[in-house]
């Protein structure tokens, strides 16, 4: 699995014109999926997500993880195109992204493991035509890759 993780000062996902899921300061998570991942890589990545020290500390030094904050919030969205092969000619090839059967299921997971952790989750729709505005925070932006286990 793949994630672009984004400190944000608030996030939002819309379809359709309404909103389907907001935060206010937290972590803004763009997630996909390819065929090998699993409910057992869903769970890696839950807990490095977790444990990412990329919020701010009181003294203002990127020294917390959700795990540490007071209130944590993740807004996360499904995003096959992070498997987008753009290697050869110029449109991109997704036949590395998981379909849907395979990658809702292991983003649901991603979700229901940061809440169990106790950080309030928000998702987008999976699926859908989703509009995501954010306020990047610092810009602070790290890609996170969880490989199969070795």
């Amino acid at each position: 699995m793949r994630a672009v993780v984004q400190r944000v000062a608030r996030a939002e996902v819309r379809v359709d014109g309404d909103v389907v899921g907001a935060i206010g300061p937290g972590l803004c998570l763009l997630v996909g999926a390819t065929h090998t991942d699993t409910v057992a890589i869903a769970d890696r990545l839950a807990d490095k997500v977790w444990n990412l020290r990329i919020l701010d500390d009181e003294a203002g030094v990127m020294n917390r993880s959700l795990a540490q904050a007071s209130g944590p919030q993740a807004l996360v969205v499904s995003q096959f195109t992070l498997y987008g092969d753009t290697r050869r000619g110029r449109r991109p090839s997704w036949v590395n992204a998981a379909p849907g059967s395979i990658a809702e299921p292991l983003i649901d997971t991603l979700a229901r493991r940061l809440a169990a952790r106790g950080a309030h989750v928000a998702t987008g729709r999976f699926g859908a035509d989703m509009q995501v505005e954010l306020v990047n925070d610092g810009p602070v932006t790290v890609l996170l890759e969880v490989p199969p286990a070795l």
